[in-house]
C-alpha cells in the first residue's frame, strides 16, 4: 500500500455547484471530458457529489422516453484494431472522449475506454536522455541473483 499523504494527489481545483443549480446545467458541466464528478457546497460545506452515473440515473427515472438517436453523440470517433494503445489515447485526447469504438472496416469489434488504456500509458510521458553507464541490477557475486544490464 502507498503511504502517500492524499495531500499530494487531490485535485484543489475540482469544479463546484450549489444544490439549487439545475440537472441540466450540472449535466452540461459533466460533458467537460475533464469532469467527472461535481462536488455540491452549501455555504462552503460539501452536501453532495453528482456524477455521470447520477444524471444517468435522473434521465432513466424521470424524463419521457425519447429515441436514443435524441442524445447520442454522431459522428463518432472510432479507431482501428491495428492501431496501437498510443494511438488510441491521442485519439481519446484529441476528440475528448473516453470511449472509441473499433472498428476494421465497417465492422464493429468491440470497445475500448480510458480506464482500459491507463495501465498502459504514463499518466505524463517521461523522456528521458541516459548519457551514462547501463544500469545494473543485482549484485554480480551473489548466487541466484540475476544481473540487469
Amino acid at each position: 500500500m502507498i503511504e502517500t499523504p492524499i495531500d499530494y494527489v487531490v485535485t484543489q481545483t475540482a469544479r463546484t455547484l450549489e444544490p439549487e443549480t439545475p440537472v441540466s446545467e450540472a449535466a452540461n458541466r459533466l460533458r467537460d471530458p475533464g469532469v467527472s464528478a461535481l462536488v455540491v457546497l452549501e455555504d462552503e460545506i460539501v452536501v453532495g457529489i453528482v456524477t455521470e452515473s447520477d444524471i444517468v440515473a435522473f434521465v432513466a427515472e424521470t424524463l419521457e422516453p425519447h429515441p436514443v438517436e435524441t442524445v447520442m453523440s454522431s459522428p463518432v470517433a472510432t479507431i482501428s484494431p491495428s492501431e496501437s494503445i498510443t494511438d488510441a489515447a491521442a485519439a481519446m485526447r484529441t476528440n475528448g472522449v473516453k470511449q472509441l469504438p473499433v472498428v476494421e472496416g465497417d465492422t464493429y469489434r468491440g470497445l475500448v475506454s480510458a480506464s482500459a488504456l491507463a495501465p498502459y500509458l504514463s499518466r505524463h510521458r517521461l523522456e528521458i536522455d541516459w548519457r551514462d553507464d547501463p544500469i545494473r541490477i543485482g549484485v554480480d557475486d551473489s548466487p541466484g541473483i540475476p544481473v540487469s544490464e
